[in-house]
């Protein structure tokens, strides 16, 4: 949480790799299951749109960006709850 918003976009190790991202299965509902791992999880309506996003570009400015136009929600709490979320990811889907 320390690190400054130039850190957390310097490079893509804010996300697992896209290749891990693309790998996985997600439906409709929000169920998410990660073939190699063998790892699944769920997500809300909001983390179904972010992992959408994140299998096409696992970088975090144009997330933002697109998030900001999305929703109704100040930048800098939606850096802060998709940070969050990335750690969550790293630890299912692997860095």
């Amino acid at each position: 949480m320390g690190q400054s918003q130039e850190n957390n976009t310097s490079g893509n190790d804010t996300f697992p790799p896209l290749a891990n991202l693309q790998r996985l299965a997600i439906s409709e509902s929000g169920f998410v299951f990660d073939p190699v791992s063998g790892h699944n999880f769920t997500v809300n309506e909001t983390g179904l749109f972010i992992l959408r996003l994140l299998q096409k570009n696992n970088r975090l400015e144009p997330l933002l960006d697109r998030l900001t136009t999305e929703y109704d929600s100040p930048r800098r709490e939606l850096e802060r709850d998709v940070l969050e979320f990335a750690g969550l990811l790293r630890d299912y889907v692997g860095e």
